[in-house]
């Protein structure tokens, strides 16, 4: 596993400090929120994309992920009854694929609860429908570019549309592609009231990302989360993607946050792998 941590609570540093802030303090990777960046991912030229992918590079940091995709530009909805928002929602998605692979970013993050909400009067069947028409191309194109789709089940407080693992789950089905996986979300797992690692092992084969925070929205030990039986778990369904720190509840600094949520999951996934393999000695003995 490697250890990832999202870029927006950054606000105060540039990039490259951000960047460097980040790798310093012992992270493998960050994931990136386009809206931070620019209004329309169209907007960012190839010559910036390849400074920001070689600045990375540089300093010995990956880019794992995309996230909060559709905050910018406006007008946008995953599975709106109108054929023409969806049409350009379908064509943004691919523009955010190709934006992710010229990054050397592997994942996009489909969370957007707010474009993906079923509105009035919208089957679920009809919204389960409009949303795979939305995301096939770029879905199709993600095989091509190595980088995968992952819808991320929310709580029913964000959305009313796709509120669990099995959901998200069913929902990938529909389209045979390596390409379309799903993301875990502690916070959101919480929402379920099923045993987090039950919905971990439950998800085997189907977990491509791997978003850490605590219940509270605040970082990983800010809360009263254990991590250690979620890393069990993930040590258990052979999870080797990345674990990514995403936070809504800002009660610390940037830095803290950083610093205190990766020393948390440094520790739990440490005596989550010598619980795991001390288990794995004495079932072989």
């Amino acid at each position: 596993m490697k250890f990832s941590i999202c870029n927006e609570i950054f606000k105060h540093l540039t990039l490259e400090q951000t960047f460097r802030f980040v790798k310093e303090t012992g992270y493998d990777a960050i994931e990136l929120a386009p809206f931070t960046l620019a209004d329309s991912v169209t907007l960012i030229s190839q010559a910036e994309r390849r400074r920001i992918r070689a600045l990375a590079e540089q300093i010995g940091l990956e880019i794992s992920a995309l996230h909060w995709l559709l905050v910018k530009p406006d007008g946008l909805y995953i599975n709106h009854p109108e054929q023409g928002i969806r049409r350009r929602t379908s064509d943004y998605f691919v523009e955010l694929v190709k934006f992710a692979s010229d990054l050397g970013a592997s994942s996009i993050i489909i969370g957007s609860p707010n474009q993906r909400r079923r509105l009035p009067d919208v089957t679920e069947e009809q919204s389960r429908q409009w949303t795979l028409e939305t995301l096939t191309p770029a879905i199709l194109l993600g095989e091509l570019r190595h980088v995968t789709l992952c819808i991320e089940p929310l709580s029913k407080v964000e959305t009313n549309f796709i509120n669990t693992a099995a959901e998200a789950i069913e929902l990938t089905k529909a389209i045979c592609s390596s390409a379309f996986q799903i993301i875990l979300d502690v916070k959101a797992m919480y929402a379920e009231g099923t045993p987090l690692p039950e919905i971990i092992t439950s998800s085997r084969g189907h977990v491509a990302y791997f978003h850490a925070n605590d219940r509270n929205l605040s970082g990983p030990g800010f809360g009263d989360v254990d991590f250690i039986p979620i890393f069990q778990a993930l040590h258990q369904i052979n999870y080797q993607g990345y674990v990514s720190v995403e936070v809504f509840e800002y009660n610390e600094t940037p830095e803290q946050i950083a610093e205190g949520s990766l020393h948390t999951l440094q520790k739990a996934y440490l005596k989550a792998l010598q619980l795991y393999n001390d288990s794995a000695t004495f079932h072989e003995c």
